[in-house]
């Protein structure tokens, strides 16, 4: 079932990965936008907690687990997100739905393969600061686009209890973005738009340890680390003079390309560990620690923002109330739950933008196999009203299907 219908999953996700717009946040003004949450719904539902290594589904967050894989596996999700937007005078609402991952592991002995695509980054936003009487201007920015992320990665076991594992990625997108300055009385303006293009490797190094306490409890130590990459850019500018009819539509004029020096961004390290303890079927809890170093991105002409050492907190775990159950289906169900705490590193007006997430998930087992379908719930809010400051009150859901089943077996006949 599983080879039937890899084809055209891959074929949708692929082509609209590339055209989506993954958020409306104006925070995404900043840098190469909102980084994504590199992890499956699964993950996502338990604070995005990623240290568990599983035999019949990926772990993106490690790739030490993908040796543990005993059946083949493809995993593809989404999700749909509604956010509120409040400062201390005004409130909006926007809501997007994006694709997150497409993913497929390969159980191969003491090895683990798995490759797939998804997006890195997002970048969807539109501003407007209309004119004072300090600033008769009025202005108005926008940006869309993003990165996106293919990789290949590969785990081996050690011991049976002990695997280490390496993703190499390839990060490539495109970023437009424009800024409007006009004059509301003469209706009349400039307009500079700026066009990057992104591309450059990274990789993952992770480690997975599990045991057996008291022969009956199950423990387990994850640990990844991502050394610094960089993102290498192709810029373009085109500049115009601009003015609005009656109807209040956006004429340009003399408009102008200009040569823009590139530049290289760097991607900090990022390290991570975490542990989990419970009972292989039945519940396990876990926690996970992430730190990743300052970035270091040109702001342009934007003054009052820079950039700190970045901290998420993860904590989460599941329950399965009889996994092998034959009289209720929902005792098969796996439920999740979790809370993140992060602190992005990005720090506004002298304010670090912080993010609070709660997180609750079910995993619905499809007919008698092993596949599942995985519905992931989340409220959060991010950033402060605070010092002229955007608050982000923001409610997700998350919709995954993995695929589970054993290829290249050959059947016999006596």
């Amino acid at each position: 079932m599983i080879k039937k219908i890899i084809l055209g999953i891959s074929i949708l996700f692929s082509t609209t990965i590339f055209a989506q717009e993954g958020t409306a946040s104006p925070y995404s003004f900043y840098g190469i936008g909102d980084v994504k949450f590199k992890g499956t719904v699964e993950n996502r539902s338990m604070g995005g907690l990623g240290v568990m290594a599983d035999s019949v589904r990926v772990n993106l967050q490690n790739p030490a687990s993908y040796s543990f894989l005993r059946f083949t596996s493809l995993s593809v999700g989404g999700s749909n997100n509604r956010v509120d937007f409040e400062t201390n005078e005004q409130t909006e609402k926007a809501q997007r739905t994006s694709l997150d991952y497409l993913v497929i592991g390969l159980p191969m002995g003491k090895l683990g393969v798995s490759f797939g695509l998804m997006p890195f980054s997002n970048v969807g936003y539109k501003i407007a600061k209309d004119s004072n009487e300090s600033d008769p201007r009025s202005q108005i920015y926008r940006g869309e686009g993003g990165l996106n992320r293919v990789f290949l990665g590969a785990a081996y076991n050690v011991t049976k209890k002990f695997s280490i594992g390496a993703d190499f990625q390839y990060n490539f997108g495109r970023v437009k973005k424009e800024a409007i300055v006009f004059y509301p009385d003469v209706l009349l303006g400039s307009r500079a738009k700026n066009e990057t293009r992104y591309s450059g490797f990274s990789t993952t190094l992770g480690a997975i340890y599990q045991t057996k306490i008291a022969d009956k409890w199950d423990w387990q130590s994850s640990l990844t680390f991502s050394p610094e990459s960089k993102l290498m850019s192709d810029n373009s500018r085109n500049i115009a003079v601009v003015f609005y009819n009656q109807q209040g539509t956006e004429i340009a004029q003399d408009q102008q390309d200009v040569p823009v020096e590139d530049f290289k961004v760097r991607m900090p390290a990022k390290f991570s560990i975490g542990s989990s303890f419970g009972s292989k079927r039945k519940w396990m809890f876990g926690a996970e620690l992430t730190l990743q170093g300052k970035n270091e991105v040109t702001w342009g002409e934007e003054t009052g923002v820079t950039t700190a050492s970045a901290t998420k907190l993860s904590v989460g775990g599941y329950f399965i109330p009889k996994y092998n159950s034959y009289s209720g289906y929902f005792k098969r169900v796996t439920y999740r739950a979790g809370y993140k705490y992060e602190n992005t590193g990005l720090v506004v007006n002298n304010k670090n933008i912080v993010d609070h997430t709660g997180t609750l998930g079910f995993g619905f087992p499809v007919g008698t196999t092993i596949s599942s379908l995985n519905l992931g719930l989340e409220y959060g809010k991010r950033g402060t009203k605070a010092k002229g400051l955007i608050e982000e009150n923001y409610f997700g859901i998350s919709l995954g299907l993995t695929f589970s089943d054993r290829w290249f077996v050959k059947t016999k006949y006596d």
